[in-house]
């Protein structure tokens, strides 16, 4: 079985910068996508930023030039680069691998961002 282990989040300053990591271990097969999910307090899950196997990336609209989505597939291992961090950026952050983003997939135990004075 495959085993998300996620790192990086922490409390930042507005305008800050953080860089989250993933790493999977365990029994891995072909995994084609690898996705970052985020869930703030009373509100559902979203998705963030997702790449797939050939690289092509999909960011929500809130993220759009601030993040930046990338992958190490020799290490099976997917970031999240975050720049300009606002407060609404607050949430837990969660990883996912799987075939694609539309069937159940891995996810990571998920790592608190807070973005605060």
């Amino acid at each position: 079985q495959v085993q998300l282990v996620e790192s990086g989040g922490g409390l930042v300053q507005p305008g800050g910068s953080l860089r989250l990591s993933c790493a999977a271990s365990g029994t891995i097969f072909r995994i084609n996508a690898m996705a970052w999910y985020r869930q703030a307090p009373g509100k559902q899950r979203e998705l963030v930023a997702a790449i797939t196997s050939d690289s092509s990336t999909n960011y929500a609209d809130s993220v759009k030039g601030r993040f930046t989505i990338s992958r190490d597939n020799a290490r099976n291992t997917v970031y999240l680069q975050m720049n300009s961090l606002k407060p609404e950026d607050t949430a837990v952050y969660y990883c996912f691998f799987g075939l694609t983003i539309s069937l159940p997939g891995t996810w990571g135990q998920g790592t608190q961002v807070t973005v605060s004075s």
